[in-house]
């Protein structure tokens, strides 16, 4: 019965071994996110563990190059919403491998040029450099606050083999030619080289831009080598420079938000409670249980922007409160009822409110 035991127990593991060589790679437990991640989460852990996986940050490890291939094929299949039904219901092999080898995500988030890892940056050498690109890119305040990919369609000229050759590698050097007998002559001239010809040809591609929680308007974000192409060196970088637009209910200044909120004199008499819809939609409670006069402020900690180096931080949100007067006219016997209500002695001053400022 023991020898007949152990025959169960290997049949069920290689059974075990067998279904998962059949399901194939778990793309979920790769990007470390849960089968219920959002596509945003999706990209945000892509983009963090590919800087950290990536072949040229880590030479001595001989698995770099397959893992980093794993982790482009986990996002190029969660991060499609097709695809993504297909592996949940079918595995990979429902993808097909043939089809699952990463691509070139990586370069999508961080450009065309990885030198930025160690060491093999153009701008560390002695190459000539295409022109960088700079481009504004319209931010909405809520994306700023709670952070959003922006996909962006780039037209970028890529150099191509044509035939024939050109000149390249162009140097002046001191050339030195015999003029007769022992009378030689020594002057610059332009070397060149003979090189492949090219062209350059547009192509498209797209580009996935993290608005980060608390960026700031003017913030640059950097596609590297992704600019202007030079023939016979590297091409520049691209940069999007974030542009914040404007919002209809709230104004930042640093990671402070202010807005303004009106409120009827019944309100600012009496008190009044009240929700304030914020920039991801949950809602601001204010309670105020004490006479508000015109231009009168509320703080309210923690519910400005988060701070872009610590997300965990968050400004505060101020409120100044406007009052909206009834029109039209009261009657002698309303005049005379609210001046005994508020029991105040009608008084004017007059005065320069500029003062101060």
């Amino acid at each position: 019965m023991a020898s007949m035991g152990k025959v169960v127990l290997f049949a069920i593991s290689l059974f075990v071994i067998f279904v998962q060589i059949m399901a194939g790679r778990d793309f979920y437990k790769i990007l470390g996110v849960s089968k219920r991640a959002t596509t945003n989460e999706i990209k945000k852990a892509y983009r963090k563990l590919a800087k950290e996986m990536h072949p040229d940050k880590n030479r001595g490890d001989p698995d770099a190059e397959q893992r980093f291939q794993d982790l482009g094929a986990a996002y190029e299949a969660l991060s499609d919403s097709d695809k993504r039904k297909v592996y949940d219901k079918h595995g990979e092999e429902g993808l097909g491998k043939s089809n699952m080898d990463g691509g070139d995500v990586f370069s999508s988030f961080f450009g065309g040029d990885f030198g930025f890892f160690g060491g093999g940056h153009h701008e560390d050498n002695d190459s000539p450099k295409g022109g960088d690109v700079v481009m504004d890119l319209e931010v909405t305040l809520e994306e700023l606050y709670a952070g959003n990919f922006i996909e962006v369609l780039r037209y970028k000229s890529v150099a191509k083999p044509a035939k024939g050759t050109r000149k390249c590698n162009c140097r002046t050097e001191m050339v030195t030619t015999q003029l007769g007998p022992g009378r030689f002559q020594m002057q610059q001239q332009q070397v060149c080289d003979d090189c492949p010809n090219v062209k350059f040809v547009p192509e498209e591609k797209m580009l996935e831009i993290e608005i980060e929680p608390g960026m700031r308007d003017g913030q640059e974000y950097p596609f590297v080598a992704e600019g202007e192409p030079h023939i016979d060196g590297d091409p520049g970088d691209l940069r999007f420079k974030i542009k914040q637009q404007k919002h209809a209910r709230f104004e930042r200044r640093g990671d402070d938000l202010y807005t303004n909120v009106t409120i009827t004199l019944v309100d600012a008499m009496i008190g009044f409670e009240m929700d304030i819809p914020h920039l991801d939609g949950h809602t601001v409670h204010i309670v105020r249980d004490k006479i508000t006069w015109p231009g009168a402020k509320m703080r309210k900690p923690h519910e400005g922007m988060p701070n872009y180096d610590n997300n965990n931080v968050k400004g505060n949100l101020f409120l100044t409160f406007d009052i909206d007067f009834p029109k039209g006219t009261l009657t002698e016997e309303q005049r005379e009822a609210l001046r005994k209500l508020l029991d105040q002695e009608s008084k004017q001053r007059i005065y320069n409110g500029l003062q101060g400022y």
